[in-house]
């Protein structure tokens, strides 16, 4: 099914010898903000966003990041580390023929705002993510992937989804069970999130076994948008998102060049009380420490019974956290 929002405009752009899909609202010549969305998603995950920063007089744009959606998806797995993923947010932005712009992101797409605003302080008036928090100095040896390894005996999900092929399989045997159970399961509306558990893969089992099947889907999600999600991941499948993932140890070698770099403009973390990644190890240490290790950070916007699809979940209260700091930004 083929998404028709009011308003919205589809656009394709070359970034970097790539071809980029993305989805723009408002007049092009307000100030601009940029949508960074996360896995297993595509720019119609800001359909609610990208209209009512419109409406309040901003430039929208949602870029598909490669290998998602519509955009080109390299086959090489090392071509999805930050660092391009923050080149691809930059070339966009050239290519638009701007100086200075706000960045959003949520889940993947909230390290890639918080690394383009550490980078490049210069471009980014302001940057918000959503439900994975900015980063902090990492004095550690051991790599991210092995780490968890060792600490769940390779039974969190980030392992299961670095297997070659396995979760890519999975996930496209039945895309609309995929997009179902993904958007069901760690949502706040999801009893079993209340609080959420570890995501742990059992042995044997498959990621989408630990997820919830729903009876009916919650009020935010229709099977319209289920729909809408399973056409857009017609072309590219799952696996350019899952190379994110195959990249955590890769970043955690690249980060060196910018680890501790303070974030120098205006920030805000939103962020939901159901939302898995708040059980992730460390973050019961990292959370309350946010504000101290990031002085340019807004206080944090916690939204009550809220799971892992924030702005989807919780438009009205995310869009309003976003036009309150976004009307603070300086030019």
């Amino acid at each position: 099914m083929a998404a028709h929002i009011e308003g919205v405009e589809h656009h394709s752009i070359k970034v970097k010898g790539l071809t980029l899909h993305y989805a723009a609202a408002g007049d092009e010549d307000a100030p601009l903000v940029v949508l960074l969305h996360g896995f297993p998603e595509c720019w119609y995950s800001w359909r609610h966003q990208l209209t009512a920063l419109a409406a309040a007089g901003y430039r929208a744009v949602a870029p598909d990041q490669r290998g998602f959606a519509r955009s080109d998806a390299p086959a090489l797995v090392e071509a999805y580390t930050l660092p391009n993923l923050v080149g691809d947010v930059v070339s966009l932005v050239r290519q638009l023929d701007r100086e200075r712009f706000a960045v959003v992101g949520h889940d993947w797409g909230a390290p890639v705002a918080w690394l383009t605003a550490q980078l490049r302080p210069d471009l980014v008036r302001g940057v918000v993510g959503l439900s994975v928090p900015p980063p902090v100095p990492d004095p550690g040896d051991t790599p991210p992937l092995t780490a968890l390894s060792e600490m769940f005996d390779g039974r969190f999900y980030q392992n299961y989804f670095c297997q070659p092929g396995v979760a890519d399989a999975e996930f496209a045997e039945a895309p609309e069970n995929t997009f179902r159970r993904f958007l069901y399961g760690a949502s706040g509306d999801n009893p079993q999130t209340d609080p959420p558990p570890q995501p742990l893969v059992p042995p044997g089992s498959t990621f989408l076994e630990t997820l919830a099947e729903p009876k009916e889907l919650p009020a935010w999600l229709t099977e319209d948008d289920i729909a809408v999600f399973t056409e857009e991941y017609r072309h590219n499948g799952f696996t350019g998102g899952l190379n994110l993932y195959r990249n955590i140890d890769r970043n955690w070698e690249l980060s060196a060049a910018w680890d501790a770099l303070p974030i120098q403009v205006p920030a805000l973390y939103v962020v939901g009380d159901r939302d898995l990644v708040g059980v992730f190890p460390g973050m019961d240490q990292l959370l309350p420490a946010l504000q101290q290790l990031n002085p340019t950070l807004h206080p944090t916007v916690t939204l009550p019974g809220c799971g892992h699809w924030t702005q989807q979940e919780r438009p009205a209260e995310v869009n309003a956290a976003l036009l309150d700091f976004l009307g603070g930004l300086p030019d």
